[in-house]
């Protein structure tokens, strides 16, 4: 074998060796997966936030945790997100759905339980509604709902801190904000901007627990994976029509077509407004709504135990 040919063959074997530890993992569609524990456990698919973002943060924190339970956890990152490098994606909710069709069907299973996170829970909300005969449960985890409820929530409350702050600068930049087009993709991202600069995400008292989940998740290979594609946001608002919008009408309806829903949120998630938390316990049921204390956007690190308690109580309903 000479050098040249041996090169390209064990570059071939190390690509393909990569993507055949995950397997099933799609090499024309380029989509990172992972699966977690047993084959024939109840099934549940993590969908992470975005656009932009990826399944780093579970998949390095919580999926073995939550596989352990008994559970089959399957981690994805979406097409032209995260490791699912496509230069040819459109970040539409319709590309996400067909792409989680195909991961269902590789991985060979016949009804999963989602687990939508954040932007997520849009995406597996929308999902369930198109295909409900795909899914047993849905959880949302910190999941937007009424997104434009949550930009007028996080305005309002940066508004209130930066005057009290008397943050010139900020008060300035909300005010401009408040002048954008709602439908924009820079309305979205310079309010989160505003609220990850008043700490909106950060749970408000971190636990050891907490500290150490996020100690090991920086150093650790996930951390150095968590890729980011700043033009995921800007492809969604070019490519998608549903870029600002409320789901409460279709989470009560897909109550109607006999799939169980639940929702678990930090108490001290800044991004949601007691109104609309309060909103999602009146649609899931109060007995399916799990209310986490000393809890911000990411209930799966801030406060690992409940989280991974709530949802064996979920999945065992």
């Amino acid at each position: 074998m000479n050098h040249s040919f041996k090169t390209v063959f064990v570059s071939l074997f190390v690509f393909t060796a990569i993507l055949s530890i995950n397997a099933p993992v799609s090499i024309a569609q380029q989509i990172y997966s992972k699966a977690y524990g047993h084959r024939g456990d109840p099934a549940i698919i993590y969908l992470h936030g975005g656009p932009r973002g990826n399944s780093t943060l579970f998949e390095g924190t919580t999926a073995t945790a939550l596989a352990s339970r008994g559970f089959y956890v399957i981690v994805y990152d979406r097409r032209g997100e995260g490791r699912s490098i496509d230069a040819e994606a459109k970040i539409t909710f319709d590309e996400a759905f067909s792409d989680l069709n195909t991961l269902i069907k590789q991985y060979d299973l016949s009804k999963v339980s989602l687990l939508g996170h954040s932007f997520g829970g849009i995406v597996s909300t929308l999902y369930v509604n198109a295909f409900p005969e795909k899914v047993e449960r849905l959880i949302l985890v910190g999941a937007l709902f009424s997104q434009q409820e949550s930009y007028d929530h996080i305005l309002s409350s940066s508004l209130s801190a930066a005057t009290q702050k008397e943050d010139t600068a900020m008060l300035k930049k909300i005010s401009y904000i408040k002048s954008l087009d709602k439908q924009s993709e820079q309305y979205r991202k310079q309010t989160y901007e505003v609220a990850s600069h008043f700490g909106f995400f950060k749970m408000p008292k971190p636990t050891e627990e907490s500290k150490k989940l996020n100690q090991e998740y920086d150093s650790s290979s996930f951390s150095k994976s968590n890729i980011r594609n700043d033009k995921a946001p800007v492809l969604f608002y070019q490519n998608e029509s549903r870029v600002n919008i409320d789901t409460k009408a279709i989470l009560k309806s897909i109550k109607n077509k006999n799939i169980k829903l639940s929702a678990i949120y930090g108490l001290q998630d800044g991004i949601f407004s007691k109104k609309q938390l309060s909103e999602m316990q009146n649609i899931t049921g109060p007995a399916n709504f799990y209310a986490i204390e000393n809890c911000s956007h990411y209930p799966f690190v801030d406060q690992q135990a409940k989280f991974l308690q709530s949802v064996q109580q979920i999945m065992n309903k």
